[in-house]
């Protein structure tokens, strides 16, 4: 059985399939679900200029987390209504696949399921998809999910 599950969640289909098969194997009362979000950082803050008017570079920052905590917050809904108990969510900044072997150190988890394609394919085809760098690199078990 497993103690400890990461799921990095990034609102692919991928990732949510990871986040059901986490939900059956966490439905023991004493495994710990551990949601990951990373939010995809631009390079710079755009000025958003469309629309009615212009919109401040620290709203256009707000909206960001705004957005993802209630991306972690929906998760960790759908993870309770699918029988985990214990849920916990985190949101990083950074280079997700450095990020995602970070906290799974850190967390000590047993496992990490994650989505084989996640919202950056494009990218991941010129670089190599997060997770393939993330069940080379890691000292756990990594399911990927198609």
């Amino acid at each position: 059985m497993f103690r400890s599950l990461l799921v990095p969640i990034d609102g692919s289909p991928h990732a949510r399939k990871a986040l059901s098969l986490a939900c059956q194997l966490a439905r023991h009362e004493e495994t710990f679900l551990v949601l990951l979000h990373i939010p995809e950082a631009l390079p710079h803050d755009p000025p958003l200029v469309w629309g009615v008017g212009t919109q401040a570079v620290e709203d256009s920052r707000e909206a960001r987390e705004r957005q993802a905590q209630a991306m972690v917050d929906k998760a960790a809904e759908e993870a309770r209504d699918l029988g985990a108990v214990h849920v916990e969510t985190l949101i990083r900044r950074g280079d997700p696949t450095r990020t995602i072997l970070e906290v799974a150190k850190a967390r000590d988890v047993d496992a990490i399921l994650m989505g084989s394609r996640g919202l950056s394919d494009l990218r991941g085809l010129l670089t190599g998809s997060v997770s393939h760098k993330v069940s080379h690199a890691a000292e756990c078990s990594v399911i990927t999910v198609h």
